[in-house]
């Protein structure tokens, strides 16, 4: 796999891994009970506004909950949490609950990209693919993972 960082790296795919393709969806579809992952950066106003956002499906909900530094950019963060309450002011905005009822209330800006996941298979993981993988290093060095989000009908995982 190639980094963000234009690396070349291996990832070993782990007994049982997964593979899931992304699909559009809208912010306009979002409401209360969504499990959402959003990668955002603060604002000016204190606030924090989304760079993208993951709708999971409800068999995934709780899958990486809380919120933590992210790699999207420079100061990013990810917070994947449960959406308590759905706004409509210039856009959309969500508070999303996670680590024992911790709120962070996140804009999302028209022009954010929001997917889900779809239905991908082994296949899709050819040469030039997009791809997306939370990988861990082990005590070897050596990456591993269980999940691979992989681009498909031109759609990219934005993450």
């Amino acid at each position: 796999m190639k980094t963000r960082q234009g690396d070349t790296d291996a990832i070993k795919l782990k007994a049982g891994w997964k593979i899931s393709g992304v699909a559009n969806a809208s912010a306009k579809d979002i409401k209360q009970g969504d499990f959402l992952g959003i990668a955002s950066v603060s604002k000016a106003d204190g606030g924090s506004g989304a760079l993208e956002v993951v709708v999971f499906p409800a068999a995934l909900k709780g899958t990486g909950e809380g919120d933590r530094p992210w790699d999207l950019q420079p100061n990013s963060r990810m917070t994947n949490g449960t959406v308590a309450d759905v706004t409509d002011i210039s856009g959309r905005s969500v508070t999303l609950t996670y680590d024992n009822g911790q709120t962070k209330k996140i804009s999302i800006p028209d022009t954010t990209p929001v997917v889900t996941f779809a239905p991908a298979t082994p296949s899709d993981l050819k040469p030039g693919a997009t791809v997306f993988v939370t990988a861990e290093r082990g005590s070897d060095g050596a990456l591993s993972a269980s999940r691979v989000v992989v681009g498909t009908n031109g759609v990219v995982p934005p993450m």
